[in-house]
């Protein structure tokens, strides 16, 4: 074979595992360009990575909601509570209870501590709670009856009420104090109000009320049906001071501070409590709720906006037609003030 044959064919091998070594990196090049969208969660054409799944790299780290409208992993919050699978739950409230539940008398819708709360453990337990207007007085009889499902109304848990409803474990304690007027000298405290000859004003079916008959005796306390003509008789002087819860005193005292004031120490420290059917299945769930808000702060900042001298509604700025033509206690002048 000639030289110059032998180096063609040479040559031509040479030209021949070249080509070869360039394949085999083209493919080595292809396999790990795929291997690399697949890690990196890229979606193909048809919006899936090669594994068929949804692409990570449109959630961000928040949890938001990207630019398809995927819902929000963030709003989707597991408190590990019971799951009331979207139940409706009736709540009763007087809509006359500052700050607990009242009509906004800039808005005119309901609003008040009890609905922020109860919304939250709605929110927690997936419930929806549906609220009902329902006047003090027969409310809590109403309660053991079953003509709702709970009540709301800074309700305060004893023993007598525990024997006919069910209490939710209590969420605030409250204070009750002796509201008078401004300036009173003739008594400074409970036990120089006893002494005296003094009368107390307080409302009906209130644990105030019960404060005032165990301090004076029934014979000395005027009852009222409600806290308005309960202060409006104070104002008035006909009788010498009122049993209050101090949230409530304080309200007052706000917007008459011209003319009350309240004085003493406590005269008794009560827990409040939402009332239930007896042997309500919500009890359990609530409480569980009411625990988680107070574990994680939640009850707390609520309560901050309410039971605070920046809260500044009181019941003269509030309006309550269904009692407009209510018979006011005897011995009350609507006008003497």
């Amino acid at each position: 074979m000639s030289k110059r044959l032998l180096a063609l064919l040479a040559l031509l091998l040479t030209f021949g595992l070249l080509a070869a070594a360039c394949g085999d990196d083209d493919t080595d090049a292809g396999d790990t360009t795929t291997t690399a969208a697949a890690d990196d969660g890229d979606m193909d054409d048809d919006g899936t990575d090669a594994d068929g799944d949804m692409d990570e790299g449109d959630m961000d780290d928040e949890g938001e909601m990207d630019d398809e409208g995927e819902m929000d992993e963030g709003d989707m919050v597991d408190f590990g509570l019971p799951d009331l699978e979207g139940r409706t739950v009736t709540v009763a409230v007087e809509n006359a209870y500052l700050p607990f539940n009242y009509i906004d008398p800039e808005t005119g819708e309901p609003t008040g501590w009890d609905y922020e709360v109860i919304d939250e453990l709605c929110h927690r337990l997936n419930c929806v709670p549906d609220y009902q207007e329902y006047p003090w007085e027969p409310m809590i009889q109403a309660g053991a009856d079953g003509q709702f499902d709970m009540a709301a109304d800074g309700i305060t848990i004893t023993d007598e009420r525990a024997q006919i409803v069910d209490f939710s474990e209590g969420y605030i304690n409250i204070e009750q104090r002796m509201l008078v007027r401004l300036g009173e000298d003739r008594f400074t405290d409970s036990a120089s109000l006893a002494a005296g000859d003094f009368t107390l004003g307080s409302q009906i079916g209130t644990t105030n009320y019960d404060t005032a008959v165990d301090l004076v005796g029934e014979d000395r306390v005027k009852p009222y049906d409600e806290f308005g003509f309960t202060i409006q008789a104070l104002i008035a002087g006909d009788v010498d001071a009122v049993i209050i819860d101090e949230t409530a005193g304080q309200g007052y005292q706000g917007e008459n501070a011209d003319e009350l004031e309240l004085i003493g120490d406590s005269l008794s420290s009560d827990a409040l409590g939402f009332i239930f059917v007896p042997g309500s299945d919500l009890v359990s769930p609530f409480n569980d709720a009411l625990n988680s808000m107070k574990a994680d702060g939640s009850l707390e900042e609520i309560s901050g906006r309410y039971f605070d001298d920046a809260f500044s509604i009181s019941y003269d700025d509030l309006s309550f037609p269904e009692y407009e033509d209510a018979v006011l206690p005897e011995g009350f002048e609507e006008d003497s003030e």
